[in-house]
């Protein structure tokens, strides 16, 4: 069953990019429905139902800590997962956001994969996925995105935080051909300014520690990388 995601966030650029990244790149798993302001939000969901929400603390109208509070205040929407996202990223932001009830907290600029994966963690506290669909296996790699594990060959191989999310997105979608921008955007984050070159020496490190299942992180000339049918 999908889970369905409230977005609000003001600028429409990164409510495009997440919308996209959840219904059609993130495995299907996800339903969203977007908001650009604090009362288009709240109106929202008054008359729907949610399985996670997702809110932007500086947005028009009514901000997100104001829409935390009202939702934590009411015995309907006292229980749901809630994750903040925000510019804000001193210690004291976050404190105000956690202790008002909020069960995450993202600062801008961030990784899409870890986005999925912080959602899927919080849908998971709330009964909302499957256990059996967690663990990503392909020949004698197995991934795990919860437990943030890779065990290659039967031997736990430990990866940078980066180096997991751009193995666990390929792996997601073995045998898809993806641009470096592709990756860039999906695995660094959509605002990520470094250049293409930071996926090619993340390709490379990661192929080190895969050892003998190095080749399975094919190089398609001229456009980027595809994960191969079978890990052989």
């Amino acid at each position: 069953m999908k889970a369905t995601i409230l977005l609000a966030e003001d600028e429409q650029a990164m409510r495009e990019v997440l919308t996209d990244y959840f219904t059609a790149k993130s495995g299907g798993d996800f339903t969203v429905v977007s908001a650009p302001d604090g009362d288009t939000a709240l109106h929202l969901i008054e008359t729907r139902r949610f399985d996670l929400l997702l809110l932007d603390i500086m947005l028009p109208d009514t901000d997100g800590l104001e829409i935390l509070r009202r939702l934590r205040s009411s015995s309907e929407t006292a229980t749901v997962p809630i994750m903040m996202l925000t510019a804000k990223d001193t210690e004291l932001d976050k404190v105000v956001a956690l202790d008002g009830g909020a069960d995450d907290y993202l600062t801008k600029p961030f990784s899409l994969m870890e986005l999925t994966s912080r959602c899927r963690a919080l849908l998971r506290r709330g009964g909302m996925t499957k256990k059996t669909s967690d663990i990503l296996t392909l020949g004698g790699i197995s991934l795990s995105p919860s437990h943030r594990q890779v065990v290659v060959d039967g031997q736990e191989v430990k990866l940078t935080l980066r180096e997991f999310d751009l193995l666990e997105y390929l792996m997601r979608k073995p045998g898809v051909v993806f641009s470096r921008e592709a990756l860039l955007q999906s695995v660094w984050g959509w605002d990520f300014d470094g250049g293409s070159r930071t996926v090619d020496v993340h390709v490379q490190t990661l192929r080190q520690k895969l050892g003998e299942r190095a080749g399975c992180i094919e190089t398609v000339r001229g456009v980027g990388y595809r994960l191969a049918d079978s890990a052989e």
